[in-house]
């Protein structure tokens, strides 16, 4: 079954590595909308669509702050990420952008902000 249409978070889907981390930031278009910056590189080599979320220790000193944030990313794009509409799989990383921590709904409707822009931009390059 397609990892995008089911609504689950899986170790593959982790971007991890420090070879594929630095192709994602050398090659990959970067974003903003509202409190998250992003990154997108489509057609990575996996069979899924990746992702790397950061919150950085700059703005948020507590680990327990920024986990929760983390958290809070991640819930927003696995139950959104059947929204994504790219016939290939990308890599994407989200880094939290804010010194407030802002609740639930805004970080979804953000993360809904980003694939609407990364199905948009996959559009126009077809």
């Amino acid at each position: 079954m397609n990892s995008r249409l089911r609504k689950t978070f899986t170790k593959k889907e982790r971007l991890c590595g420090k070879k594929d981390i630095s192709r994602l930031l050398a090659k990959g278009k970067f974003g903003t909308a509202g409190c998250i910056r992003y990154c997108c590189l489509p057609k990575n080599d996996a069979d899924c669509d990746r992702i790397l979320v950061s919150v950085p220790k700059k703005l948020f000193k507590r680990a327990v702050k920024r986990n929760l944030l983390k958290r809070r990313l991640r819930e927003s794009y696995r139950l959104q990420k059947e929204k994504l509409t790219a016939a290939d799989h990308a890599d994407l990383m989200f880094v939290y952008n804010t010194k407030e921590i802002l609740p639930f709904s805004e970080i979804y409707s953000s993360m809904g902000q980003i694939i609407e822009r990364i199905n948009s931009s996959e559009k126009a390059q077809a």
